[in-house]
């Protein structure tokens, strides 16, 4: 198969970039980076910092220059001037701005709190052919977890596309069925993404027989209807959903305590998780266009010429993976994986 692309991945910063880079550079050809790091990164001048220290990261691993290609995002805020999404788009290498509802998830604090204040950012975006990279929940207190998707899908998707007709939108790591169907039915400038975790496991397995930290993830796991839902997107082949890991590293510590942070790292075996997803649903044989063709297309880049091959091979997926200076619990940690990278390094 072709080279795959991640489009939403977290590499976090400082010394995490020593695990995540190569992991990420391990599995795919290019990926989006998201912007939520401490601080966020909200304009060109930190996004090219940011960048060179990926690089960084990427030739101390040993791996070549040209083996990872960061796309790179800027995180949008109330203030966030149209001038910036020019001085974005003249980069280069900054691909789409993240649009984090204020609250929603992880470091999103400093987020979107009303659409209509960012609105010429927005329209300035569809001018300069900027994608928008979208969290798709509410954070009202009053709305159950389980349907702030489902809400944000049905108030605040259209008010985005009527503020700025023509802006290429990504609703990242769909969770329910109005989600996928939302997508499904929407224009040729509405795409999607999907999480392996999202395709494998419904919310039984955070919670049913006592609380799984490390199964946690914002947006929540969601029914196996949902679960279902999101599978038959996939069935359909349409080339408007593509692979977004969402891979989100952290720390042990971070998620077995008394509040634990959202995020399911999955970047130690991210393709080879789709491919067992993929190959349950009965649809091994569009793995190659969903995780390669389908992306590139909607973000106008070329496709990778690369290409990867896929082993059945049964292995364990480690316990726990070293990060910066503690551990990160990996997604199916202590699971037999059926899929293996032909060549790929072992994961330690």
């Amino acid at each position: 198969m072709m080279a795959p692309d991640d489009w939403h991945h977290h590499l976090r910063d400082g010394p995490a970039l020593a695990t995540t880079v190569p992991a990420a550079a391990r599995q795919f050809k290019r990926a989006i980076i998201m912007p939520n790091t401490v601080p966020p990164i909200t304009t060109t001048e930190l996004a090219i910092a940011y960048k060179g220290r990926i690089m960084d990261a990427l030739r101390a691993s040993g791996k070549p220059a040209d083996s990872f290609e960061p796309l790179m995002t800027l995180y949008l805020t109330d203030i966030t001037p149209p001038e910036e999404v020019k001085r974005a788009s003249e980069s280069g290498i900054i691909k789409a701005f993240k649009l984090y509802p204020a609250g929603a998830t992880t470091n999103s604090a400093s987020g979107v709190t009303d659409l209509e204040k960012c609105a010429p950012t927005l329209r300035a975006m569809a001018e300069h052919g900027i994608l928008l990279c979208v969290h798709g929940e509410v954070t009202d207190p009053e709305i159950d977890i389980f349907d702030r998707e489902r809400v944000f899908v049905a108030t605040k998707l259209p008010r985005i596309l009527e503020i700025a007709p023509g802006l290429k939108v990504v609703l990242e790591h769909l969770t329910t069925k109005e989600a996928a169907k939302a997508v499904l039915d929407a224009g040729p400038n509405v795409a999607g993404t999907i999480t392996p975790h999202h395709l494998l496991v419904n919310r039984n397995a955070l919670l049913a027989g006592g609380i799984r930290p490390h199964y946690y993830c914002l947006p929540i796991l969601k029914t196996e209807e949902d679960r279902l839902a999101l599978l038959d997107a996939v069935r359909s082949g349409c080339t408007r959903l593509f692979l977004g890991s969402d891979s989100a590293p952290h720390a042990i510590d971070n998620k077995e305590c008394a509040c634990g942070s959202a995020g399911v790292y999955s970047a130690h075996a991210a393709l080879e998780l789709y491919a067992e997803a993929f190959e349950k649903a009965g649809v091994l044989h569009l793995l190659d266009a969903f995780s390669s063709a389908h992306g590139p297309v909607f973000y106008g880049l070329p496709p990778n010429t690369e290409r990867v091959t896929l082993e059945q091979t049964e292995w364990v997926v480690p316990p726990s993976i070293p990060f910066a200076d503690s551990v990160v619990v990996p997604f199916l940690a202590g699971s037999k994986a059926r899929w293996q990278l032909r060549g790929a390094q072992e994961i330690s």
